[in-house]
């Protein structure tokens, strides 16, 4: 089971530890309309950006609480606009979280006593923390969503930059992979089955609890660690195969038959449905592939190689009739990078193995046969792979990097309208800064808005 964790997971546990630990006075420090800033908000967030040695530009005093007022006049907008929260996704995401925490700090009662709260309390906080984010974001989205740049406005925006102010574009490069699954013999597949039935009788029999035999025996260790559970999850979120047989349980005494997926076989416990999410616990086991069916899959792939290097078939042939990687076959092999969308690749970003073998070689080569581990399915598997093409790093080029540019280009009017849309907003908006708190170099002029405001 995937468990989709950003990196700014540890960013949110570092904030949660700092509200826990918080004993700053509720003095106010500004108002944005009737929502006031306290101290203590201000505090918890620098000790957040401290914890994780994110860089202020400027005065933490002063920097903070103007991004908190940003955040405010947004979160004002998303209430006029009366921008609905998709709570299914915002809950979902609180549960990973605090499944997370659990996981770290060994369990819920450990949890609660670092936050010096009980768990209800923690998942209402960061509820409310994703559903400001989604509500800004929405705001955000609204106001910039015909945002597009032409090719005109990419070049004279590419024209006007600085050869400073351009992006350092590390090393890239553009492969094609061949993949083969292993061949895993029936008997193999039979036994990883009467594990889990034997399993599932403990189970239903009362003999053993689900969570334990979880503990003991899953091959899925994200989930592992906590006995199997996934926390609550949609649909969309979940392996077909799982969601179809997870929706379907209403007992949660009895565990479902052995299901299939991509990732191996599995049975599931039901704990909980709310409307369109599902909590369950599952044990997965991956059937074990031998030496001999390696070096079997490895022998078939040879086979493919040479005749690519004979030129009896073309690598792009090849990866369609013959590659099982589902990502890549009906792209003619080429492998697509999900962080950006296109077929390059830095270096850090390629499976371990195949970043190997693509270092040692150069454009147009085609690599011998080696075992990787799909990094979806965690599973073993053989692969060619074929470096078609290697970018040196470079500073970003129009030519070269014309995506790149276009990002940036529309960033730029984004932050345009943002920022006049900010201008506007102020002007409708009570503001009021306290005392100590306005001797400041602010990005927007508050302190006049505030005068005007309260006069």
């Amino acid at each position: 089971m995937k468990h989709r964790f950003f990196s700014a997971l540890m960013l949110m546990f570092a904030a949660l530890a700092a509200l826990a630990q918080n004993n700053v006075a509720e003095e106010v420090a500004w108002v944005i309309g009737d929502e006031p800033i306290f101290k203590s908000d201000i505090e918890e967030q620098y000790q957040q950006a401290l914890s994780e040695r994110v860089p202020i530009d400027g005065n933490p005093y002063c920097v903070i609480p103007e991004q908190m007022a940003l955040d405010k006049l947004f979160l004002d907008q998303a209430r006029i606009d009366t921008v609905e929260v998709q709570q299914s996704a915002i809950s979902s995401e609180v549960e990973n979280r605090i499944n997370f925490f659990i996981a770290n700090l060994g369990s819920k009662e450990k949890v609660e006593e670092y936050f010096r709260m009980p768990i209800a309390r923690l998942r209402d906080r960061l509820n409310e923390m994703y559903s400001d984010q989604y509500c800004i974001q929405q705001v955000q989205s609204e106001l910039t969503k015909n945002v597009k740049a032409t090719p005109a406005d990419v070049r004279k925006y590419y024209n006007g930059l600085s050869r400073d102010s351009l992006p350092y574009i590390p090393m890239q490069v553009e492969t094609q992979i061949i993949t083969i699954n292993p061949v895993i013999p029936q008997q193999e597949i039979d036994e990883v089955k009467a594990r889990l039935r034997d399993y599932a009788q403990q189970v239903n029999s009362g003999e053993r609890e689900f969570s334990t035999l979880a503990i003991l025996y899953s091959q899925d260790q994200s989930t592992a660690v906590y006995g199997g559970e996934t926390g609550f999850q949609s649909k969309s979120v979940l392996l077909p195969e799982y969601a179809t047989a997870a929706f379907n349980l209403n007992d949660n005494k009895r565990v479902s038959n052995i299901v299939e997926t991509d990732d191996g076989f599995h049975i599931i416990q039901l704990i909980e449905k709310r409307g369109d999410r599902i909590n369950t616990r599952h044990i997965l086991l991956r059937p074990k592939v031998s030496d001999k069916d390696l070096t079997d899959a490895l022998t078939r792939l040879d086979s493919v190689r040479a005749d690519i290097m004979s030129g009896k078939h073309t690598f792009d042939e090849m990866a369609l009739y013959i590659s099982q990687d589902k990502d890549s076959r009906n792209n003619n092999g080429n492998m697509l990078n999900e962080k950006n969308h296109s077929s390059r690749f830095e270096m850090a970003d390629l499976p371990a193995e195949v970043g190997k073998k693509v270092s040692l070689m150069k454009p147009g080569e085609v690599s011998e046969p080696f075992v990787m581990i799909n990094p979806k399915t965690r599973r073993e598997q053989v692969a060619i792979v074929k470096l078609v093409k290697r970018i040196d790093g470079h500073k970003a080029d129009l030519a070269e990097d014309y995506m790149i540019i276009k990002e940036m280009c529309e960033a730029s009017e984004k932050e345009k309208i943002i920022h006049d849309w900010v201008i506007q907003k102020q002007k409708s908006v009570y503001v009021y800064i306290e005392e100590g708190w306005r001797n400041c170099e602010f990005k927007y002029d508050w302190l006049r808005q505030g005068e005007n405001a309260g006069k």
